[in-house]
């Protein structure tokens, strides 16, 4: 797979922009237009096309003991962040399904009425 086919694969999402937050061209940031929190950092690694995700605690160690791909956040919250190593074997549906994961955590927060 791509950098171009997996940040198309994050961009198939509605209301979502690519993003360059950092000095580091090797970093592109995917993100909600509504409340701009980011779901999808790509970035390679190693000469390795990596992806970070944002998931629920319980869900990332599952797929840390399922996956030898994925791995803690690298340079992210440890807790609450991924890491995913492409080209290692995943399979596409395990991938997508991370994917909308981390978009669905970063929807924005509905307002509490008084």
């Amino acid at each position: 797979m791509t950098r171009r086919e997996l940040l198309g694969r994050c961009l198939c999402f509605p209301d979502v922009y690519e993003d360059q937050p950092f000095e580091d061209p090797n970093w592109t940031a995917v993100r909600r237009c509504a409340n701009r929190r980011c779901y999808a950092l790509v970035f390679e690694r190693d000469g390795k096309l990596c992806l970070n995700l944002k998931c629920e605690p319980m869900q990332a160690q599952f797929w840390r003991q399922v996956y030898p791909q994925v791995a803690p956040g690298y340079h992210m919250n440890k807790t609450h962040w991924n890491t995913v190593t492409l080209n290692a074997g995943l399979d596409d549906d395990a991938l997508d399904g991370m994917i909308a994961h981390s978009y669905d955590l970063t929807a924005p927060k509905e307002r509490k009425r008084r």
